[in-house]
């Protein structure tokens, strides 16, 4: 249906957007974690994946604190360029990068601790610094993980409701996803049309699951 063409392409300009960001953050994010042992390095683990564990709606509760026109960042983003970031499609990929970026975190830092240290060991016996262990060794051992990752992260993004509606709005044409467009069509009636999304919806969904299963399958 012609309805669902806006909603489908802006979750997925969203999650493009949001993964985008989610993977040059979370996979460094990921590896620091997996490799440094430092002080209240489980206290930041838990920062970062909190929303991971937190209902959508108080993870868009917390972002209008911090983004809002008045927020803690908010005010200060308003007052030196003028824009306020709630109600736009950024303010969806926003909320799509904040509950994808636990998924990315998790899976980066369990494949690179996944990597046998005896790579690593040889890599650093041979001169090369810690950049380039990573470069060279540690990320290509783990980059099938990690890819699994990004695509979960995807999924998650493209997925995202309550937050998104908190901080973007529910507004067709503009910021209206397509799980709020599955939610406004079921509120008003319009099985058909919610069916119709759903399936297509369920659908990508599956894709993006079988292939971060067959990218984190062992080689038999």
């Amino acid at each position: 249906m012609a309805g669902a063409a806006f909603p489908l392409w802006l979750s997925i300009r969203v999650a493009l957007v949001s993964t985008l960001f989610v993977a040059a953050i979370g996979i460094p994010a990921g590896y620091l974690l997996a490799g440094k042992n430092f002080r209240g390095k489980e206290v930041l683990d838990a920062a970062l994946t909190m929303p991971l564990v937190l209902p959508p709606t108080v993870a868009g509760y917390f972002l209008i604190v911090i983004f809002g026109r008045f927020g803690l960042l908010g005010q200060y983003i308003y007052s030196i360029c003028g824009f306020n970031i709630m109600f736009t499609w950024y303010a969806a990929a926003l909320a799509s990068f904040v509950v994808a970026f636990p998924l990315m975190i998790r899976t980066a830092r369990a494949a690179v601790e996944s990597v046998d240290l005896k790579f690593v060991n040889a890599s650093r016996l041979l001169g090369h610094g810690e950049l380039a262990t990573a470069l060279k060794v540690v990320l290509p051992l783990a980059r099938k993980s990690i890819l699994a990752g990004v695509i979960l992260s995807f999924a998650r993004g493209i997925g995202e409701f309550g937050a998104t509606l908190m901080l973007a709005g529910n507004i067709p044409g503009k910021t209206q996803t397509m799980p709020l467009a599955i939610y406004t069509a079921a509120a008003g009636g319009d099985w058909k049309s919610a069916e119709y999304m759903v399936i297509l919806f369920t659908l990508l969904s599956g894709v993006a699951l079988y292939a971060a299963n067959k990218l984190t399958r062992k080689s038999a």
